[in-house]
């Protein structure tokens, strides 16, 4: 039997319902970044930053291998911005229609270093020192889908390396998991991009910085199904400005 006291409790309720159902007009206008591994501490700090000077955005941030990501958006995941850690694959991106070439741009740079674990023993000083038999494990990224994969391969085929380090190879699928699996002993030694060994300075050390005629550039554009190009043009020219390039310091980066 329903007395006044439950029509009194059911029409708070729809009154809440309304409310819970007519907040998302009220929510702030997405917008969907799509970042390399390496980038996460950086763009998230940019993120916040841009919000902060733009109220009412919201930024989204997607963080993974380039490549994968590339995929994704090439497949119609939403995204507004894509920041590729190589040229690569930002070419297969703009290949695919999925970016707008015209306002790509490079904004950054980055050094692949070797690193191994802090309490490490092994005293690994160049390249060649990966070819002692105490070294059984070498992690780095799949040079088939991931930039700092790629960039490593290069200058292991310029050392004459690639073969008897592939070897002893433990593929990772971004960055990220290079850096966790050295920083968990899991493995002897590990390439990653120098902002990545900076996040864990009390695990892992910098053993080796890898010399490279043609440095680690990471380039951004908007995507090609954005429906947000004012807003992402403007997320954009932040990376670029000073206050961007400073954030992008801070993390380690270099300029392009």
């Amino acid at each position: 039997m329903f007395t006044k006291t439950t029509f009194k409790a059911a029409g708070s309720i729809a009154l809440a319902t309304a409310l819970l159902f007519s907040a998302p007009a009220a929510q702030a206008t997405d917008l969907v970044v799509s970042a390399a591994a390496s980038l996460t501490n950086a763009f998230k700090d940019l993120a916040q930053s841009f919000e902060q000077q733009n109220p009412g955005v919201k930024v989204i941030t997607n963080f993974g291998a380039s490549d994968i990501l590339m995929q994704q958006i090439v497949q119609g995941a939403p995204a507004d911005v894509f920041a590729s850690a190589d040229q690569t694959a930002m070419d297969k991106a703009v290949a695919e229609k999925a970016v707008n070439a015209a306002t790509r741009k490079n904004f950054a740079a980055n050094q692949i270093v070797l690193i191994v674990p802090n309490d490490s023993k092994l005293n690994l000083s160049s390249l060649n020192d990966l070819t002692k038999p105490e070294v059984k494990h070498i992690a780095y990224g799949n040079p088939a889908s991931v930039p700092f994969g790629r960039y490593t391969k290069v200058a292991l085929e310029h050392a004459g390396l690639w073969d008897q380090v592939s070897a002893k190879g433990v593929l990772a699928q971004n960055v990220r998991q290079s850096l966790d699996y050295v920083a968990r002993g899991e493995v002897e030694a590990g390439f990653v991009f120098a902002t990545d060994a900076a996040v864990m300075p009390d695990k892992v050390k910098v053993a080796v910085r890898i010399p490279s005629d043609s440095p680690a550039t990471y380039p951004i554009a908007l995507t090609a199904g954005t429906k947000q190009s004012e807003l992402a043009a403007k997320f954009l020219a932040y990376v670029l400005s000073p206050t961007g390039q400073t954030v992008l310091a801070r993390y380690g980066f270099l300029k392009p």
